[in-house]
């Protein structure tokens, strides 16, 4: 496709693209399936490769077209020794569908037609829109074109008579346009225009409302967990949940539910087929919206990011994402490096450190200034019990939702207003005059335009949330100090990485090259991997779904177990074995559904490529400077689980060596 004209596949996606939500307009997942197998079909069709009517689908040519969207379905069709019409054909390659859809999105942010965002959201390239694609041009595409053939008399093209009766079959034109009796009678014409719109999208119709193919009807029954045995799982006393949940997902399958006496049954999903299926169709079926309405309540807010889903959700993405990006980080590297060696210029040799308050406070003090301006490190621990209590009473409800409500807690619950306080006394003209953009001011600047979109009353949600996440980031280094000195081998490697970053002064953004952080950066997915902070997520039904055969009912609490993969065989073999080569090609293990510290879908972590420079950089610094071992040298890790991972708070990080003066 040298010379760039637009498929109907393109054209299709393009056409179905919502950017107010960043995802299709709402076509359920078959009905899309069906309308993208049509426009491949069609496409064929109109180079000649296959000849389809109202009866019969043949083979005209079998030769490669030099799309990979549409070889593997003509070769399929030219394979087939028996002849059969579209609907077959739609039916039978509609599994393929998400194949194509996948290659097709990537096409386009090639072309530099859509930008893809963090989440699987996708929207269109603003610097693209020129007239540099030959025949159908993206800005004569999109809405235009289809337009003008639905509202005014124009002769349409036969691509376009072909790309209005696929939609049309979606049923989502009255979502796209606003139509009104006379658009409808024109659309209808349309669709009876040319021969081949009319055989494909009537077989896409005759496929989409097959009700044996859209709903199988026979269900697996949900297995149910015992709750006798598992207090006698060894991954439950270590604290290790992904391999407790992988442990029971090879027992019961990839669904299955636990029924505690007197309460609700708690249906849990795992595995990496789950995972690909929740990341792909999640949006469609599952939020988050409702067990978080509680703890949006306790901070005053409403309506935010981590409960918030559909077009809201995507929009607050987009207004975050700088502030929250590796370049924002990358900005700011001379800061970073201040502020990491002040915290490492208090070590002393011989001394024991207390691992996860030292890394947790260690974190703290670079995110609070990075992200906000403050300093938070008399407040954050406050944040963090207050935080860890809500979830406990609201969500998990593990304790009683008075425990929330004690003088003690309600003395913690100040922070809140303390931090806010601080940021907004920081970030007047000013003081911000000259600084560099960081985060309080993106989300200032959004309640500035838009007081509705993002009120007051979140703002002391949005403050307190780095320095919980600088907590979260401190839990993260400090498993890797774990496992960096439990493994000298490694901790070699690590450190001649950092020397050779640190020879000629501090490195800048342009440094920290693949290749020159190869060993520290494949060392940190490990560690995401066996030991990731957030190792499961709630949802709630609001559409009634089926994962891997097992019905999910209207309603139903589920609690993902994305990173059970992670101690899952098919995802990573001999997973407990701490292996970096897992992430070389062509193993390359990572680049699967399998792999997923930072969550699914929709709420993936906004932050994870400003997370991953972060924690090289602090590693390879510590690294750098300091020679450590475990204390006592035979250390066994244990994990304190809820309501997020940690390592216990009784291990501790001896001192051995300070390997060069650190810089003032």
């Amino acid at each position: 496709m040298s010379n760039q004209t637009l498929s109907l596949p393109d054209e299709l996606i393009l056409m179905l693209l919502n950017e107010q939500n960043g995802y299709f307009h709402q076509v359920q997942g078959w009905t899309l399936n069906c309308a993208i197998v049509g426009a491949v079909l069609a496409e064929l069709s109109l180079i000649s490769r296959i000849d389809t009517d109202m009866q019969s689908l043949s083979v005209l040519d079998g030769k490669e077209t030099g799309n990979p969207v549409l070889n593997p379905m003509l070769k399929e069709i030219v394979d087939e020794p028996v002849q059969h019409d579209a609907q077959y054909w739609i039916e039978r390659l509609a599994v393929r569908a998400e194949a194509v859809i996948d290659l097709t999105l990537e096409r386009l942010v090639k072309l530099n037609i859509l930008e893809h965002h963090e989440g699987d959201f996708w929207t269109l390239k603003p610097t693209k829109w020129h007239a540099n694609l030959q025949g159908n041009t993206a800005s004569q595409f999109i809405k235009t074109r289809i337009s003008e053939c639905i509202f005014t008399d124009t002769i349409p093209h036969p691509r376009d008579v072909i790309v209005i009766c696929l939609i049309n079959s979606c049923d989502v034109l009255r979502f796209i346009f606003q139509l009104d009796e006379d658009a409808e009678k024109r659309i209808e014409l349309i669709c009876r225009m040319d021969l081949i719109g009319r055989s494909i999208s009537e077989s896409v119709e005759r496929t989409i409302h097959s009700p044996l193919l859209r709903r199988r009807s026979f269900k697996k029954k949900i297995p149910t967990a015992s709750l006798a045995k598992l207090p006698f799982n060894p991954h439950l006393r270590t604290g290790n949940i992904p391999a407790l949940f992988a442990s029971l997902a090879e027992e019961y399958g990839p669904v299955f539910q636990f029924r505690p006496p007197f309460k609700p049954p708690m249906i849990f999903v795992a595995g990496s087929k789950v995972n690909r299926w929740i990341h792909k169709n999640g949006r469609l079926h599952l939020r988050s919206k409702d067990f978080l309405s509680d703890v949006e309540k306790i901070y005053g807010a409403g309506a935010l990011l981590p409960s918030v889903d559909g077009a809201d959700h995507f929009r607050l993405r987009k207004s975050l994402h700088l502030g929250y990006s590796r370049k924002r980080l990358e900005a700011q590297l001379e800061s970073l490096y201040v502020y990491i060696r002040t915290s490492l210029a208090d070590w002393k040799v011989g001394s024991h450190l207390p691992a996860t308050r030292t890394c947790r406070m260690m974190m703290n003090a670079q995110v609070s200034p990075l992200f906000l301006s403050i300093e938070s490190q008399d407040i954050v621990e406050d944040l963090m019990v207050f935080k860890e209590r809500a979830l406990n009473t609201h969500v998990i409800n593990c304790m009683p939702k008075f425990m929330l409500y004690t003088p003690r807690m309600k003395r913690k619950a100040k922070a809140i207003q303390l931090a806010l306080q601080r940021v907004q006394k920081v970030h007047t003209p000013a003081q911000r005059a000259g600084a560099p953009r960081e985060l309080a001011d993106d989300l200032l600047s959004l309640h500035a335009s838009d007081p509705q979109f993002l009120p007051e009353a979140n703002l002391g949600f949005y403050f307190s949330a780095p320095m919980l996440a600088s907590l979260y980031l401190g839990d993260a280094l400090s498993f890797a100090l774990y496992a960096m000195a439990s493994q000298p081998a490694l901790y070699t490697q690590i450190q001649s990485e950092a020397d050779a970053l640190f020879s000629n002064g501090d490195p800048n953004e342009g440094d920290y090259t693949k290749s020159a952080i190869d060993v520290s950066r494949r060392f940190l997915l490990e560690v995401l991997r066996m030991y990731p902070i957030v190792p499961m997520s709630l949802r709630n039904v609001t559409n009634t779904c089926v994962i891997e055969d097992y019905e999910l009912p209207l309603g139903e609490r589920v609690y993902v177990a994305q990173t059970a993969a992670h101690y899952m065989s098919d995802a990573f073999p001999d997973p407990y074995t701490f292996d970096i080569d897992r992430y070389l090609p062509p193993r390359s293990e990572h680049r699967s559904f399998g792999y997923a510290p930072y969550g699914l879908g929709t709420h993936t972590c906004l932050g994870k490529r400003w997370l991953e420079l972060h924690l090289v950089i602090n590693l390879l610094m510590i690294a750098h400077y300091f020679r450590l071992e475990l204390s006592p040298k035979n250390y066994s890790l244990r994990i304190n689980p809820m309501p997020s991972m940690c390592p216990s708070l009784k291990m501790k990080l001896r001192v051995v060596e300070q390997i060069r003066d650190i810089p003032t």
